[in-house]
């Protein structure tokens, strides 16, 4: 790009410097603006504290290279006075003055000049082009080697900050309760870890160059300007925020919009994601209509919120355009105007090597202008990924763990639980003798699942406490507590890996022998071993290779591997046919024998043999005891009974 188009896109740069200062706007725009340079510095600090070494490599790489840039190009001024033969002036070795900076610059130049003055009279005025020549071309190949480490070590420093912002948030994820989960979109948790951290990365992160390297150069650029012509310097940094402060109009409401864009985009991901999950029931309702019509919609809303962004992004070039040009103008007059009054100092070399500086500063210019609206649209997704970041956790480990045995039993004792605000468990008292089978019947909504899930605090209790041997386990640490426990679940949860890796999940250097004895346990060997590439098969994405009589045998095997003392049973057959149902009976059978179990049932023929019957309604234990005795009772657990045999 020449100079000319070059001075005509610098007025947008000063667009943002406009903007944050102020001038003009309300004072709410103000604040906002305050808090979002002062976000983006918190970010900064945040991330970048571990790569201190790397941050300040680069910024002295950045300086070193902004001096040779200056150094080089003012070698223009003596090429072109030798080469026109413009330069009258007689000069005199003069001694280094250090008494003051402006007598050492000046003693320099003289110095320099009269150097070049001797050799031409001995030599001549092409020795001495080819001498400022070879200084040239040696100042650049330093200046690219400083250019090139300062990228590198920036490109360092956003790689390391970008992999510790994942890091961060999926080790978040994996401390929050599933409180969070229940109360946030799955798709829109899944948009925040992709959609919002790319986001980060593209327009935040790829901005640390500019942030770093930009305001150095601007900085070593406009001194120099200043040495050069301060008149000239004061004239242009007066004109061309008058400029930008047009150019600021246009991006103040872009972090907004890109807020907006990007939640909207967390919607539209969880409905991709509704969508991929329910696709059988769309099917067999006849809902493609329904749900083609509700992502167009979704879509379409996203693409006018992009385009508006765009829309204010694409305006900043023609504006660029026309201020440019009367910028260009009124500098060259300007300019003009200071080289025909003798007394100011600026000669036409001098007018050329001052338009090539200032020619210098733009592109830093406009790529810090550039980085401030992408830092703006990239902090909107900062904001969202710190919703997940900032979450507070409120299953809180002691501050002075107590030790954790099972030899007793467990007791639940006045316990009350609520999601929101009905309460799903009121005052529940009940005890898991060690050795024993406990199970917990009744209703859909009874708060049977809801009891169990508090034993391994995936939730806490309101009021009243959970004991083991007479500890509560909010004494104890969640890794001690769960150690002990292990989980088969109405919905077998597996992962897109192997056989062996899915059965060995949660067991450190299980061997091929122990996975092995744990599957022949839960009459899961023979359909392994007839597999493609037995224990080594992949079972597809949450195990949709297998059926479902397999999935829960293959998360039986998984459980009598960790060998835990505590087993908690939620529905684990109520989803199979009979054939199945039987053959995952049987390994739970073998899973339970001598442990201690806690069973919630669904079907009631599998909890017959239950040490102790719970029997649940409306969130408290209305009945207790073993079958027989609840049968003969007559009661509630009579009629479910009666209505499952019905």
């Amino acid at each position: 790009m020449d100079g000319y188009s070059k001075i005509k896109e610098f007025c947008v740069t000063c667009a943002t410097f406009q903007d944050f200062a102020g001038h003009g706007a309300s004072e709410r725009l103000k604040v906002e603006q305050i808090f979002f340079m002062k976000d983006f510095i918190t970010l900064i600090k945040r991330f970048l504290r571990p790569y201190k070494h790397l941050a300040v490599w680069n910024l002295l790489f950045n300086i070193f290279s902004g001096f040779l840039n200056v150094f080089t190009f003012a070698l223009i001024s003596p090429i072109i006075k030798i080469l026109f033969n413009v330069d009258n002036n007689h000069y005199k070795y003069m001694p280094i003055d250090t008494s003051s900076i402006s007598g050492l610059t000046s003693t320099l130049k003289n110095d320099f000049f009269w150097y070049l003055s001797d050799m031409m009279q001995r030599y001549s005025a092409g020795t001495v082009l080819l001498m400022l020549g070879i200084i040239l071309a040696s100042m650049t190949v330093f200046r690219a080697v400083a250019m090139f480490l300062s990228g590198y070590t920036i490109s360092l420093l956003r790689t390391y900050v970008v992999r510790d912002i994942r890091k961060k948030i999926n080790d978040k994820i994996l401390s929050l309760p599933l409180k969070f989960f229940s109360n946030e979109r799955k798709g829109d948790i899944i948009a925040r870890m992709t959609g919002d951290v790319s986001e980060v990365e593209n327009s935040v992160m790829s901005s640390l160059d500019m942030v770093t390297k930009n305001p150095v150069l601007i900085l070593i650029y406009l001194g120099s300007l200043l040495y050069i012509s301060w008149q000239l310097t004061v004239f242009v940094l007066i004109l061309l925020p008058i400029s930008g402060y047009i150019m600021g109009k246009v991006g103040k409401s872009l972090k907004k919009q890109s807020v907006d864009a990007q939640n909207h985009w967390g919607l539209l991901i969880s409905q991709i994601e509704e969508t991929l999950s329910g696709l059988r029931i769309i099917f067999a309702f006849n809902a493609q209509d329904k749900i083609e019509k509700r992502f167009n919609d979704s879509n379409d809303t996203l693409r006018q919120m992009l385009n508006k962004v765009a829309a204010r992004q694409q305006l900043a070039h023609p504006m660029s355009e026309l201020l440019g040009t009367i910028t260009l103008v009124l500098v060259l007059w300007f300019g003009g105007v200071l080289i025909l009054d003798m007394h100011t100092g600026l000669d036409a070399s001098q007018f050329i090597v001052y338009l090539t500086i200032f020619y210098m500063i733009i592109n830093p210019a406009k790529d810090l202008s550039k980085s401030a609206y992408a830092i703006q649209k990239g902090m909107a997704s900062v904001e969202r990924i710190d919703m997940i970041l900032t979450a507070e956790n409120d299953i809180l480990e002691p501050a002075q763990p107590k030790k954790l045995t099972f030899n007793e039993g467990i007791t639940y004792r006045n316990v009350n639980f609520k999601y929101d605000k009905q309460w799903v468990l009121d005052n529940i008292n009940i005890t898991i003798p060690k050795g024993k089978k406990v199970a917990l019947v009744g209703q859909s909504g009874s708060g049977k699942s809801t009891l169990a899930d508090l034993l391994p605090r995936f939730y806490d209790v309101e009021e009243g406490g959970i004991y083991i041997d007479g500890v509560n386990i909010k004494d104890v640490t969640t890794t001690d507590l769960r150690s002990l426990m292990g989980n088969v679940n109405q919905e077998a949860i597996l992962f897109n890996d192997t056989f062996f890796n899915n059965i060995s999940f949660g067991v450190e250097n299980a061997t091929m022998e122990q996975v092995v004895e744990a599957a022949k346990v839960a009459n899961a060997h023979d359909f392994i071993l007839a597999s493609e590439k037995g224990y080594d098969t992949s079972i597809g994405d949450r195990g949709s290779k297998l059926s479902g009589g397999q999935r829960q045998r293959i998360s039986i095997a998984r459980a009598i591997l960790k060998n835990p003392q505590i087993l908690i049973l939620d529905e684990a057959t109520s989803a199979l046919d009979t054939e199945s149902e039987k053959l995952v009976q049987d390994a739970l059978e073998n899973l339970t024998k001598n442990r201690t179990t806690l069973v919630i049932a669904h079907r009631l023929s599998t909890i017959k043999d239950a040490d102790m019957i719970y029997v649940m309604n409306e969130a408290r234990v209305v009945e207790q005891g073993n079958h027989d005795e609840l049968y003969e009772l007559n009661g509630y657990y009579r009629r479910l009974c009666d209505m499952q045999q019905f």
